[in-house]
Parts: structure tokens; sequence; C-alpha cells
């Protein structure tokens, strides 16, 4: 069996890692399984990049698009010639694409205009804001694929609602947790911890990079405004997403509490987690390893695509609340957060599932 595995920005690495290590593991156990390793090039610089296939032993990708940047028309349309072209010179059995990014959509639709079937990990997540490009890429590659590999029953529930066969909805968990448990013991200080005198639960992390919270400048100094007069004697951690620091740039911002850092590779970005007093974000997948890791986090979002960490997680929703978020920040100063539970299948071996439905569909097939 032939698999052709997509990546194409930073959240998609955590993601293929132990997909990989799953492949490998069963060529050992002598299963006919095989993989040629995509990178579209999405994502292409070596923080947001580089780092990641290093620290999470992805082998080196054996084609990269360098798709780069551009317009997400420009970009789109770049990842679908070129992936076609590699999909002209490599057969495949099936095309395996991850997450929601503009490459997982690409991808997606290029593989199947050329008749060959399509799986994807991380299916049926929807947050219900049609303004988030995420979203319109996940709906987009639901509509087309053949096989579905979900992360919780709301989301295996989603695809049944788009009428997608049963029989093709695989709720296995979620592969981000399988990256951060294989990981957890290699995490390490980053290089400012000692120089910014970090200590354990003394500082929050702040992570910002969707369109809503960071393109209007005015907007995003009312949130860092907010944050930082209801930090009390905590640290803000900022590791800075190129989009954001283009808007901050224009703000000429100066705090001595909100302390902006270059983007962390894996290890150490985890270590950050693991030892905060609590997270802010707008990103998604923070949520989910805040969750396993079991540290208050507030996402600046109105809606979520991953409801199972606010429902059993330690996630709670602010929207663009600032009196909120003021009041989630202060219960957790005053260690007032909720318990949270981790979702079921969130084990560290979905990978393994993945890589066995797959194997039994494509036995099953021939």
């Amino acid at each position: 069996m032939k698999i052709t595995i997509v990546a194409g920005a930073r959240p998609n690495f955590m993601k293929v890692a132990p997909i990989i290590k799953a492949i490998s593991s069963a060529q050992k156990d002598g299963k006919n399984i095989e993989y040629r390793l995509i990178h579209t090039g999405q994502h292409y610089d070596k923080k947001m990049s580089g780092d990641f296939f290093e620290q999470l032993g992805i082998p080196s990708p054996d084609a990269n698009l360098e798709c780069g940047s551009g317009t997400a028309a420009e970009q789109t349309g770049s990842i679908m010639k070129n992936f076609e072209n590699e999909l002209q010179h490599n057969n495949t059995d099936i095309v395996l694409v991850v997450g929601d990014v503009t490459s997982t959509m690409a991808c997606a639709i290029t593989a199947k205009k050329m008749n060959i079937k399509t799986a994807h990990v991380e299916a049926g997540i929807r947050s219900g804001d049609m303004k988030m490009p995420e979203e319109i890429n996940r709906i987009v590659t639901d509509s087309i694929c053949d096989l579905y590999f979900t992360t919780s029953k709301v989301a295996s529930k989603n695809l049944l609602l788009q009428n997608v066969d049963s029989g093709n909805i695989h709720m296995v968990g979620n592969t981000m947790i399988d990256t951060l448990l294989q990981n957890i013991e290699k995490i390490k200080k980053p290089d400012f911890w000692d120089r910014q005198q970090l200590k354990e639960k003394k500082y929050f992390i702040l992570t910002l990079h969707r369109p809503s919270n960071v393109d209007d400048p005015t907007k995003l100094k009312d949130i860092l405004n907010a944050i930082q007069t209801t930090s009390a004697d905590h640290q803000i951690i900022f590791p800075i997403h190129p989009r954001t620091l283009k808007s901050l740039t224009t703000l000429n911002y100066d705090s001595n509490i909100i302390r902006t850092v270059d983007p962390q590779a894996y290890h150490e970005f985890i270590y950050l987690i693991k030892n905060a007093k609590g997270i802010i974000t707008d990103s998604g997948g923070i949520t989910e390893e805040a969750t396993l890791l079991n540290i208050p986090c507030i996402t600046l979002r109105d809606t979520t695509e991953r409801p199972e960490t606010v429902d059993i997680g330690t996630n709670e929703l602010a929207g663009e609340d600032k009196n909120r978020l003021q009041f989630l920040m202060k219960k957790i100063i005053n260690n007032d957060w909720k318990i949270g539970g981790i979702p079921e299948n969130w084990d560290g071996k979905t990978s393994e599932r993945i890589v066995d439905i797959l194997l039994e569909k494509h036995m099953s097939n021939n």
C-alpha cells in the first residue's frame, strides 16, 4: 500500500509525525505499507517549519513543492499545480491530508480531480464561523474525501449531518496528543528562560494570529492592554506570529510585562505551556495541548471547532469581551479554575488506529 502524506504548515507537522512513526512500526511488523511525504512549503521559514521536522523526528520530505507565500488564491493555485505534477510522477493508493490549512484543501481537491482516494485526519471539526479561512478548508475537504478520521464524537456527528457514509467515519482520537505524549520527556527550557528569570506558574502564555484579533492594530492594542492590566505579578510570554508582528510593529507597543519572543520550536513551546499559570490564545491546537496538560486556557474567540476542550477539558471561551477575558484571568490567578478531563481516545494510540484502518480498507478493496 502506497500512501502520500501531505504537510504544509506548522500544525500539520505535529499531526503527521506520529503517523509516520506508526507506518514505520507497521513496516517492521512486515506489513505491506510505504509512504511518500510531501511538504507543500506553505510554511517555509525554519522557526515555522524546519525546527519541527528536526525535533519531532520527521524525515526529510520526499518532495518540497516550495509554494511559499502569496494571497490565499495564489497559494492554493500554486499548491494544486505543483501537487498535480507530484502525483503524475509518483503513483499512490491514497492521499492523506491532515488538519485544515490551505494545503489540506488544495491537495484534497487535486487528488480527487485525479480520481485518487483521499483520507482526512482531523475530519469533521466545525467552528460555525465562516469568516475563518480554516472553516472553509474543512467544509470543502470533508465534502470530497473518501475516508474520515475524527478526534471526537461531535466531529463524527458533524460528518453524519453532512451525509457522509457512517462506514467511512472512524473516531480514532487525536494525533496531536500522540505527538505530545511521545515528546513530553524531551521538552526543554527556551534559551530566554533564565535570562528573563521565568518561574513555574508565574507567567501566562499568549498566542494570537487570527485575522479578527491581529489585523486591526487598535483592536490588538485593546487586547494587550486588557491582559496587561489584569496580569498582577505574572509575566506574559508572547511568542509572536509573523502576521501579528506586522500589526504590533505599527503600534510601537512597549511593555515590561508582555514580552515578545520568537516562535518557539516544539520542545521549547510545550515546556512553556506545561509550566505556565495559564494560556491565552486564539489557536485551536493549543487548547488541546492545554487540556491534556491540565493547564487553564482562555480562547479569544466566540466559537471553537474543538468543543471537547470546553465541555471536558480546561478551555473557556472569552470571545471579544474584554471584561470576560479579565474575569477569567482573575479566576486562573486565584486558583479558581474548573477541573478538566481527557477526551475519549486521547491516549497516544491514535496513529496506530489510523494505520490499522488504512491497511484494513486497502486489503478489503483488493
